[in-house]
């Protein structure tokens, strides 16, 4: 991926950060973006040790501005983009027949929306370019209900159908639009829920591996996605689950 320049939103924390040093380790110029100044700055040194370039730039992407800031930051340190990755995202847990609205929207927001916000952002300029990648972060949930997690579910269940419909429209513009959908692997955002506890013993049994999945076991398929290998590859959600999916019984 040498000469190659990448934006990765949400990557300070989990599957995000993963992916900005894999991606960096395979030879790509990396911008790791976050809220937290702190934590992009510490992204950064990582990528900077791998001898790549890099930007500490902080965005939100529930704040249009804020995305726009950090494609325009890119766009004046390395004069294109390649690559985007949109991981930033959050989860809530509880009673859906309880869930309060103004959450609801918020993880709307930021899952569904801010993907949104970077696919229009970056695309226009991969699109203008004729050449671009970009993978989105969708869920096992895009497939598979899970037990009170109604709004993150409906988000990633659109991020899943969005990825499809973006692929179209950008196919002859040089630009593909695929996404991952990972298994369960223990970040912050939800490590908590799964370790140690009822719940994780349950999405264990169901994995036919029989384990959570390690961040850097995402980052060979978001390599894949960004590189040429995957030139005739878009409108895609490939799982990393360790068969989740695919399993039936298991026992």
């Amino acid at each position: 991926m040498s000469g190659r320049v990448a934006v990765v939103t949400g990557g300070t924390t989990g599957l995000g950060h993963a992916i900005a040093l894999g991606l960096a380790d395979a030879g790509a110029d990396v911008v790791a973006s976050s809220r937290r100044l702190a934590a992009v700055e510490a992204v950064a040194a990582e990528i900077e040790e791998l001898e790549r370039r890099t930007l500490r730039v902080t965005s939100d992407v529930t704040d249009r501005a804020s995305v726009q800031a950090l494609h325009d930051a890119v766009l004046a340190e390395f004069g294109k983009v390649d690559i985007l990755v949109n991981a930033a995202g959050i989860t809530l847990k509880g009673p859906t027949l309880e869930v309060d609205e103004a959450d609801w929207s918020r993880v709307i927001e930021t899952n569904l929306t801010g993907t949104l916000r970077g696919c229009q952002i970056f695309g226009k300029t991969m699109a203008a370019e004729g050449y671009g990648r970009i993978v989105n972060i969708a869920s096992l949930s895009s497939f598979v209900g899970f037990y009170r997690v109604a709004a993150y579910s409906a988000s990633k269940g659109a991020v899943a159908s969005f990825t499809r419909m973006m692929a179209i429209e950008l196919a002859h513009q040089g630009v593909t639009v695929n996404a991952i959908a990972p298994g369960l692997f223990p970040t912050e955002l939800n490590a908590p829920s799964i370790l140690g506890t009822q719940r994780g013993e349950e999405l264990l049994m169901r994995t036919p591996m029989g384990r959570f999945g390690e961040p850097r076991e995402v980052a060979g398929t978001a390599i894949f996605l960004a590189s040429e290998a995957a030139s005739f590859v878009t409108g895609e959600v490939i799982a990393v689950d360790g068969g989740f999916l695919a399993s039936g019984v298991n026992r």
